[in-house]
């Protein structure tokens, strides 16, 4: 039997949507040669990680293994796939490739990080292929929601894995390629050991629909419409983007693009030859001395982001142009699961100003960009892979895609993330499995997620904190009596005093009876400082906040 294997090993994007990350493996055990696939964020919140700014899988383990790293290939330039590239660039220092338009994204983002555009290679479409150790990997066309998205055909000594990438079945996609069932069947013909494959979609039951579908409904949508139109969608659904643009283009409307991320995508497009005709666009300047009739704005933020553009909108004037009662305002979007209360805020704001707001609850403004359960059997079938392993979906996705995959007769596994998958037997095993975790970019600094410095944050959030100072001379006697300072907490308590009143009384008898082992001793007199402060507050105001306690001597 060979000491080689192939493995499989998800660090981020399964079990979860966002923050995709995968490895390949092909070699003795604890000697393999790597490929990484994907290396993307996801974003965090308020209630779970407030104050950071991006979160990054942790790559920890392949840091530490990155003098076997032969190559990163990156799918499609969503953020959860493309996002975390320069963050990780110093640490992994293998060689980037992808599609022209993704590669395009990649080396802007090289660029903001001061690292050399030059790390990031394009590649062509199939049938080229890139030789990366004992890998050979290959850039098959797909349709999804962003230009030019591939699945990966990965050969090995072991045989081919293809690796879907984000995916719908779309022959009518607008912009990019549409997918090409005799190219996919072709592919597979030599046989594939496994498929691993998006599963965001394997509960929606009918299959997916086109883009072509959306731009008659669009159409009609704005050519109705009597004031001003706005819209929102992903900036990096391009196709929609212009299908918009037509649309307002063919009512008479000047279009206005809004928000830097959706200038950048159509730049992207236009610099890598996917998008040729695009209707032309005037400046947010210009547009301020056109008939507000005669306007269609396309902005960021669909999914309620506070900085973008339609945040802003809502709040007020954003690059001198106003949002009006009677204005039409377009969600050509779903909102994704967690993003709900930033939409419904916005949603609200518009309401309260007597704007007109459509969302896509009608399903005639969005199509989704992801397989649906039956194009997931459709490609299962034209496929036909010895093993299919689900990706890019949380728990609930993963272990349905396998239920569905067995009853249509093929091998599968639950592989989340750390779970490393031997693939070089006829029957997916579990290898090992691998810590893993998150990163918080918080600021300019990578911090873990256990560190607890979020944590922290939390707690503050939630209980307030209080700051307490006590100074003693060199006979480790009290020099006053000890004063506190409050954020975030109720100024008055249940005594109707003033909370620090309170808090210094009791911190003050607490100082005179305070025997001298207690007095010499840092860590007991901060302990206890901090019991006392925690159980006035509680009895208070019904808090336990966080207290810090600054203990200066005379010398």
């Amino acid at each position: 039997m060979s000491s080689e294997r192939l493995i499989y090993l998800p660090l981020g994007g399964a079990g979860e949507i966002g923050m995709n990350a995968y490895v390949y493996g092909y070699g003795p055990v604890d000697a393999e040669r790597f490929i990484l696939v994907d290396l993307g964020v996801t974003f965090p919140d308020m209630d779970g990680s407030p104050g950071v700014d991006l979160i990054l899988p942790d790559m920890t383990w392949l840091k530490e293994r990155a003098d076997r790293l032969d190559a990163i290939f990156i799918t499609h330039a969503h953020e959860d796939h493309v996002g975390a590239v320069a963050h990780f660039y110093n640490a992994l220092g293998a060689p980037v490739y992808a599609r022209a338009f993704t590669a395009n994204i990649a080396r802007r983002k090289m660029a903001e990080h001061n690292h050399p555009e030059d790390a990031v290679q394009t590649v062509g479409a199939w049938p080229e292929q890139v030789q990366a150790g004992p890998f050979r990997v290959g850039f098959l066309p797909i349709s999804h929601s962003i230009p030019e998205s591939a699945g990966l055909v990965i050969d090995s000594p072991d045989g081919r894995v293809i690796h879907s990438g984000d995916f719908k079945l779309d022959e009518t996609p607008g912009v990019g390629e549409p997918f090409d069932e005799a190219l996919w069947r072709d592919v597979s013909k030599q046989g594939v050991r496994a498929l691993i494959c998006d599963s965001t979609n394997v509960f929606a039951p009918h299959p997916g629909r086109s883009e072509a579908d959306v731009g008659p409904e669009i159409e009609k949508l704005v050519a109705g419409a009597t004031g001003m139109v706005v819209a929102t969608t992903f900036a990096s659904n391009v196709a929609r983007v212009k299908t918009l643009a037509e649309a307002g283009e063919r009512a008479g409307r000047s279009i206005v693009l809004l928000g830097r991320a959706m200038r950048r995508m159509i730049e992207a497009a236009i610099e890598t030859g996917v998008l040729a005709d695009f209707p032309r666009v005037v400046s947010p300047e210009d547009a301020a001395s056109i008939p507000r009739e005669n306007l269609l704005l396309l902005v960021t933020g669909s999914q309620g982001e506070r900085r973008a553009a339609s945040a802003q909108l809502a709040r007020g004037k954003y690059m001198g142009l106003e949002i009006k009662e009677g204005d039409l305002f377009l969600f050509s979007s779903k909102t994704i699961p967690g993003n709900e209360r930033g939409v419904i805020r916005i949603i609200n704001q518009f309401s309260e100003k007597g704007v007109d707001v459509v969302d896509d609850s009608s399903g005639l403004y969005h199509v989704s960009g992801h397989a649906n359960r039956p194009d997931l059997e459709r490609l299962q079938r034209i496929v036909k892979p010895q093993i299919v392993i689900p990706m890019h979906g949380e728990h609930r996705h993963l272990r349905e895609h396998v239920k569905l995959s067995e009853a249509n007769g093929f091998q599968a596994i639950v592989a989340v993330n750390g779970m490393m998958i031997d693939l070089s037997g006829n029957a997916p095993s579990v290898a090992e499995y691998i810590e893993t975790g998150r990163t918080y970019l918080d600021g300019s600094m990578q911090i873990g997620a256990l560190d607890g410095i979020v944590r922290d944050r939390i707690r503050m959030a939630l209980n307030g904190h209080v700051v307490v100072t006590v100074i003693l001379d060199e006979a480790d006697e009290p020099l006053g009596d000890p004063w506190c300072d409050l954020k975030g907490l109720a100024e008055t308590g249940k005594s109707k005093a003033p909370l620090v009143d309170v808090l210094e009384e009791d911190l003050g008898q607490f100082m005179m009876r305070a025997g001298e082992k207690t007095l010499r001793d840092d860590d007991a007199l901060e302990e206890a400082l901090r019991r006392i402060v925690r159980q006035t507050s509680q009895s208070e105001i019904g808090k336990k906040p966080e207290v810090t306690v600054v203990v200066s001597r005379m010398r």
